[in-house]
């Protein structure tokens, strides 16, 4: 399980060094692929390859369904640690999650999110004021925190 945030920084090749704590449960071998508000989903296989087989369940009639996989699959990339313990962030996902140099990594149960610094802060401040009423709108689905 992944938890926690760590603040890092892209070397000048667009290289980041994954937290320690996160090294052992990526593996050798994870996926890096667009997530949801602009910032960049990482996965072990084992995680990806569950979550693939889902969206291979989707409804490929349905135009949302396409829409999904074809932004998901399309930023997906294999990557690898290297000795240091650094990842090279394609650039087309840099793009995409605006990361310059400043980043912040955070662990979310089965994922890692990889931020730019400035986006994280905007999109934290933005869901702490209503922390709450997510967190009640969590027990509408049966989720008791």
């Amino acid at each position: 399980m992944f938890m926690g945030e760590y603040q890092h920084s892209l070397d000048p090749k667009g290289r980041l060094i994954v937290p320690s704590k996160f090294r052992d449960g990526l593996g050798q071998n994870f996926v890096i692929t667009k997530g949801l508000d602009n910032c960049l989903f990482v996965y072990p296989m084992e995680e990806w390859l569950v979550i693939e087989k889902k969206l291979k369940n989707l409804p490929f009639t349905k135009a949302d369904a396409r829409a999904f996989v074809r932004f998901f699959f399309s930023g997906a990339n294999e990557c690898e640690l290297d000795k240091q313990g650094r990842i090279l962030l394609p650039s087309n996902l840099r793009e995409y999650a605006k990361l310059d140099k400043d980043v912040v990594i955070i662990g979310v149960s089965s994922r890692i999110e990889i931020w730019s610094k400035e986006v994280w802060e905007s999109y934290s401040q933005n869901e702490e004021m209503d922390y709450e009423g997510i967190a009640e709108k969590l027990q509408d689905i049966d989720i008791n925190i």
